[in-house]
């Protein structure tokens, strides 16, 4: 699904002759056809889940790339950078706000069972499961380390 989405919009930024849509869209592709290939391995094919995952990392890199570059004074990529995420970040589904994360991680706990740090792997997996795409972990797993500890 997500990937027919990316395909109909490289096609329609083609058309468009937007240049930057064209080149991060086939950057997207070129990676999810890396991702594919790696999966062959494994005889488990990417679900949605998988993709969620690979443009979440991608976006993450970006903003690495973002901090570094700001402390480069490198203005042009920056704007470059911050372009690339806006356009990946399309094909996310809407983040959870703070409020819904913790909500989610008070409802992980309970169905876990979760008393201290030791259960905070089954945790994570329980909101990994049912929030792909939709949280940050990093900062999920820190509030999460906060609720056990």
């Amino acid at each position: 699904m997500i990937r027919d989405d990316i395909n109909k919009a490289l096609t329609e930024a083609q058309k468009a002759k937007n240049e930057r849509t064209v080149s991060t869209l086939r950057m997207v592709n070129s990676t999810l056809k890396n991702a594919d290939i790696e999966a062959r391995t494994t005889g488990k094919p990417l679900g949605d889940a998988d993709v969620l995952s690979i443009l979440q990392k991608m976006i993450k890199q970006r903003q690495e790339s973002v901090e570094m570059y700001k402390k480069g004074a490198r203005a042009d990529l920056v704007k470059q950078e911050e372009e690339e995420i806006a356009i990946i970040s399309a094909y996310l589904p809407k983040q959870m706000s703070e409020m819904e994360v913790a909500a989610a991680i008070d409802a992980a706990v309970a169905e876990t069972g979760a008393a201290g740090m030791k259960d905070m792997g089954k945790v994570i997996g329980v909101l990994r499961a049912k929030y792909a795409g939709q949280m940050d972990f990093g900062k999920a797993s820190g509030l999460v380390k906060a609720k056990l500890g």
